[in-house]
């Protein structure tokens, strides 16, 4: 069971947020951002396809999507671009979306993942956290997400998140494990905490204490590296 004391999570600041209800229609401000998210990963998955590079779809919520970052300072464009300092012929594609949750991503999995990625980062969990949903319905909708992605054959890395303190003890034990259960289950590379050397560090965070500024970001990056080479490495050892 992760320990949220580790990564000094316990002193982070969060905000519980409690769903006010379903919404029954899409705002065409929703509606664009979603149709534009379809264009941009699907050029970018021909983009890849055509030069012969692994491509890389980075499948989350607002700690992919780069809420309140520059262009270039997201956590998939950074990435990318350590990666490729490495040589790695790689193309990262942002399919992140601010306030998403397992529910939402499942949702719109199949028009945001296309299936010529050839790897995908799942970062999802957070948002389902911080409203208090039950870590059950976290746990199958992951489940059913990394499903689907392997039936497809692609290879997925989960990136874990821990419970807010606030939500209480037994919320956390019920959360926290959830992770690495379903990546010893699928047989997947794990990230166990998303934000690992980030939380709590207000020098690496942005004003809301919960979201990383570019520094924190590259901070993740640095720490995730790792698990990149290995599964790209093994990748192209199998030639897959």
């Amino acid at each position: 069971m992760f320990d949220s004391g580790k990564y000094g999570f316990s002193r982070m600041a969060f905000k519980f947020f409690r769903p006010s209800g379903q919404f029954t229609k899409i705002s065409s401000a929703a509606a664009a951002l979603m149709l534009a998210l379809c264009i941009a990963v699907t050029a970018r998955a021909q983009t890849a396809e055509t030069a012969g590079t692994i491509e890389i779809v980075g499948f989350g919520d607002s700690l992919m999507a780069g809420y309140n970052l520059g262009p270039g300072e997201g956590f998939p464009e950074q990435l990318e671009d350590a990666l490729r300092a490495e040589d790695y012929d790689v193309a990262i594609t942002n399919a992140g979306v601010s306030g998403d949750t397992t529910s939402g991503g499942l949702s719109r999995l199949e028009w945001s993942v296309p299936e010529t990625a050839d790897i995908v980062l799942l970062e999802l969990g957070a948002n389902d956290m911080l409203r208090g949903i039950p870590p059950a319905s976290t746990e199958q909708n992951l489940d059913r997400m990394i499903a689907t992605l392997k039936e497809r054959g692609q290879h997925v890395i989960l990136a874990g998140m821990l419970a807010a303190p606030n939500l209480g003890e037994d919320y956390a034990a019920a959360f926290n494990p959830l992770y690495e259960r379903l990546a010893e289950k699928h047989e997947i590379p794990l990230i166990p905490f998303f934000l690992d050397g980030v939380a709590a560090e207000p020098s690496l965070l942005l004003e809301d204490g919960m979201h990383p500024n570019a520094q924190g970001v590259a901070r993740m990056v640095e720490r995730i590296l790792p698990t990149f080479r290995e599964v790209l490495d093994k990748q192209q050892e199998e030639g897959t």
